[in-house]
């Protein structure tokens, strides 16, 4: 069997992966004897497709598992998907609005049917996606956050925290998304600074004496205010507090009250206190027990609380409010404002801040733990400057609100008694009223945040709340890799959650790293037309160009670009390994190599040994520390430069000569250097590796189950490698030399070493690489001709014979028509830079160049004048 002539990746990566897959190499096993290594899948969303970003965060995950499976470690990386509550609800309902069908007109059981058949047709669309990638993940635990397994976690963690007074339903004030009628958790809102307006109104007294200047952004929700706030501190007002003012626009009378939350030297030091549309004013609402007034319905429109405005959208309504406090005498005056306003994560529209009744998870006590736990370092980051991210996120959090008004999702395991009003949160659905005995009972109709169940993830998928010997075994978690943008987002309450339901971290680290952005540095997104289909890369170049080239300077934490010349510079690397195995089988063709440690090694096989262990030794060091763009450079140099371009050269002195002894030695160094090269390479380009690992002699098996190689003492070789580094050091000395006289680099020469060192025996090396005839060694050079080229490296003084070099007279002819030509160059920049005219209107930049090319041209003739003379 012999390997293809040419590299085709698209000939055997589809295959390779699933004899993988069907062998079982990536099928982790429950072994005691072994140290376990577990990673999970930051789960994709069902609706998502591969880019750039998965592209990455997978190549570095499958570079570490693969790494540590070839160390020996029971090693799990396991795979899921998440089921993406918004994001696929929002795309089964656009699919239904083409069929002219809303939600409603199906019902909740009719509308999950659907969802179940897209999640069935196109759930599974990123998974074959990140086979296409090499991703060896164990596909016979892959997970669904909304599979029977997960489902059961959700439940049963959902109703722990209900019975510990963690979780609750309550009015809040909560962050609303008008457009998909959800509330949304903190961690979903995504701030951005717009340019609006302040709006100073007059309220005034009911007595008659006098009036109150209010500032504000929303004089739309005036309608829900319920006092105006001053501070206490305050003199101005000192006298005002517990007056009554008229809400302008309505009959109603609102008090003034003190609040320490009111800046003074904001606008007028009065504000507005509407507690149903703000949450700031609905904690200082509580304090003061103001009426709590929502003057909004759930698509962002006025309600019946608003009187005429009935109906309007809030920006229509706040022109229409705006037009008519001027008319009546109510606006002072309008000036122009910038502020952050958030926006739904998902869908981008503006988040309306409304008192609802939601379920929360009480955050304080879940916090504390999971903020000591990082602080203790049982959890690290890497880099250590994202744990201030992390601290930012959980010490200034609030409780967290868990439900949204979706069908597609885990609905919520509270039970609602249709007779006497008794709620019943339980795993299980009960069949009748805990209380009356009805079996008259109803499901609560919302469903969690999708962040409930994949804060679970390091546990759930693992068997949870069984105690199975996958979570025995596998728990906790070695390693967390994923972006930076989802800190607070997941990682964070996976933290809280593995210490409150598992008793310990998720997981020891987490390696975050940054995001890929385009060629210029912006970030990739659809709507930027800047995204790149990695899948397009992959049928284009390969899975291995691309991985190699994502690897590639990269640093923990810090974002990437992808330029398309890397992933062809990759490429090529691909092919150089590809020809160099293919020059090293079709050399070992019909002879038996030599076993290694049991002939006498030359000195340029101990070089490259001792510079295969060093590689090895830094390479291990590099992914143990997540170096992966380190480790990935280092291999590049070694593979390219030291293999392909020194030893495989310095090899054919005895691939083609006649002692069959020498060759076999030879071949049995190249395979040992090989084999070790394609293990090293394996976790970054797994397919070339495994593909061209199959034809070696020496091996069997697959290289995924390999042993990782290990740095060997007795190839060492410190002195004896850098004494063969003064050879090589000779042999780019004599290539310098043709290079600058232009002379091609197979041109025999002959050479004089003058007092050199230089072994008798690696004069094959210099005359096979660097073009030489004949070395003869001198003690004097007096008697040579002085027609003598010289130059100092390593083993002394290196001498030519110009004459070996070139022919005399034809580089005494190029050298004079050279001469003639500058010195038609200095005489043409003498003229001008002589000229007073050129001297006086000429920029002085446009002077100074030409005075440094005539400096220049003078250089260069003194130069050739030296050489016509030396010859």
């Amino acid at each position: 069997m012999e390997m293809e002539k040419s590299y085709n990746p698209q000939k055997f990566e589809n295959q390779l992966y699933n004899e993988w897959v069907q062998s079982g190499v990536f099928t982790a096993k429950v072994d005691k004897k072994k140290e376990p290594f577990t990673i999970v899948i930051p789960p994709p969303n069902i609706t998502g497709q591969l880019h750039m970003g998965h592209a990455l965060n997978n190549t570095i995950q499958d570079v570490i598992v693969r790494f540590k499976r070839m160390q020996g470690f029971s090693t799990l990386w396991l795979p899921g998907t998440d089921h993406a509550s918004i994001a696929t609800e929002v795309k089964i309902v656009e699919k239904m609005k083409e069929e002219g069908i809303k939600k409603e007109d199906i019902g909740r059981d009719g509308f999950l049917e659907r969802a179940w058949a897209w999640k069935k047709q196109y759930g599974g669309r990123i998974v074959e996606q990140l086979k296409r990638l090499g991703s060896s993940c164990d596909w016979t635990r892959e997970a669904f956050t909304m599979d029977e397994r997960c489902s059961k976690a959700v439940k049963n963690v959902f109703v722990k925290l209900y019975n510990k007074g963690l979780i609750y339903k309550g009015a809040r004030i909560i962050n609303w998304c008008p457009c998909c009628k959800t509330a949304l958790s903190d961690a979903e809102v995504e701030y951005e600074e717009q340019p609006s307006h302040l709006w100073n109104i007059r309220y005034p007294l009911v007595d008659g004496s006098g009036e109150i200047i209010v500032a504000t952004t929303r004089p739309e929700t005036l309608f829900g205010d319920t006092a105006v706030a001053v501070n206490p501190k305050d003199d101005r007002y000192k006298d005002m507090i517990g007056k009554m003012l008229k809400l302008p626009l309505t009959d109603r009378e609102i008090p003034i009250i003190s609040d320490e939350y009111v800046e003074m030297d904001f606008g007028s030091g009065c504000v507005k206190i509407t507690p149903a549309h703000d949450p700031n004013d609905f904690e200082v609402g509580l304090r003061h027990n103001l009426e709590v007034i929502r003057v909004m319905n759930d698509d962002g429109s006025l309600n019946e609380k608003t009187g005429k405005y009935n109906g309007l959208s809030r920006e229509a309504a706040r022109d229409v409010v705006c037009k008519d406090l001027s008319d009546q005498g109510y606006m002072v005056s309008i000036e122009d404002y910038n502020h952050n306003v958030g926006q739904c994560y998902r869908c981008h529209s503006t988040v309306e801040p409304i008192v609802s009744k939601q379920w929360f998870v009480k955050m304080e006590p879940l916090a504390k733990p999971a903020i000591k736990a990082v602080r203790e370092k049982k959890t690290e980051f890497i880099p250590a400057r994202f744990t201030k991210v992390y601290y930012n996120w959980m010490e200034n959090i609030k409780d967290w609100c868990i439900s949204r008004q979706l069908w597609w999702g885990h609905r919520i395991p509270a039970y609602y008694c249709q007779d006497c009003g008794e709620m019943m949160v339980e795993e299980t659905a009960p069949c009748k009223c805990s209380k009356c005995g009805s079996t008259n009972i109803k499901q609560d109709e919302d469903v969690l945040d999708t962040w409930f169940s994949s804060a679970l993830w390091p546990f759930s998928t693992l068997g949870y709340p069984d105690k199975t010997e996958d979570l025995k075994y596998f728990y906790p978690n070695s390693l967390l890799v994923t972006a930076y943008d989802i800190i607070f987002f997941w990682v964070a309450r996976m933290i809280f959650s593995g210490i409150e339901h598992m008793g310990e971290v998720p997981f020891p680290e987490v390696l975050i790293h940054g995001i890929v952005r385009d060629k210029y540095g912006k970030k990739m997104s659809k709507s930027a037309g800047n995204g790149i289909d990695p899948l397009e890369i992959i049928d284009k170049y390969g899975a291995d160009s691309l991985r190699y080239s994502l690897t590639q300077g990269i640093a923990p934490g810090g974002d990437t670009r992808y330029i398309d010349e890397k992933t062809e510079s990759a490429s090529n690397f691909m092919n150089k390994i590809w020809n160099a195995s293919r020059f090293v089988l079709m050399n070992a063709e019909g002879i038996k190599p030599s076993k290694m440690g049991e002939f006498r090694l030359n000195d340029s096989d101990k070089w490259i040994l001792s510079k295969l262990n060093t590689t090895i030794k830094e390479v291990t060091k590099n992914i143990n520390k997540y170096e992966i763009g380190l480790a990935s450079a280092k291999l590049y140099d070694f593979v390219w430069s030291d293999f392909c371009d020194w030893y495989i050269e310095l090899s054919k002195t005895t691939l083609y000569g006649e002692d069959k002894e020498a060759k076999a030695n030879t071949v049995a160094v190249l395979l040992y250097v090989l084999e070790n090269i394609l293990k090293l390479m394996h976790p970054f380009t797994p397919f070339i590796t495994e593909e061209i690992y199959k034809y070696l002699p020496t091996t069997k098996g697959s290289i995924v189950i390999s042993a990782w190689p290990e740095a060997n003492k007795k190839y060492a070789f410190a002195k004896e490698r850098k004494e063969f580094e003064k050879v090589m050091d000779l042999i780019k000395t004599i290539r310098n030399m043709k290079a600058e006289r232009n002379v091609a680099p197979s041109k025999k020469v002959a050479i004089y070493l003058m007092n050199s060192t230089l072994k008798a025996k690696n004069v094959a090396f210099i005359q096979k690489l660097a073009g030489v005839n004949e070395v003869t060694f001198i003690q004097d050079k007096s008697a040579l001709d002085k027609n003598m080229v010289s130059m100092f490296g390593s083993y002394g003084e290196v001498i030519v014979p110009l004459g070996e070099l070139v022919d005399l007279q034809a580089e005494k002819a190029r050298l004079q028509a050279e001469l003639k030509v500058v010195e038609s160059e200095i005489k043409r920049s003498q003229g001008m830079l002589s000229n007073p005219g050129f001297v006086a209107k000429a920029p002085k930049p446009l002077i100074e160049k030409e005075e440094n090319k005539l400096r220049d041209y003078l250089d260069k003739k003194e130069k050739l004048v030296a050489q016509i003379e030396s010859m």
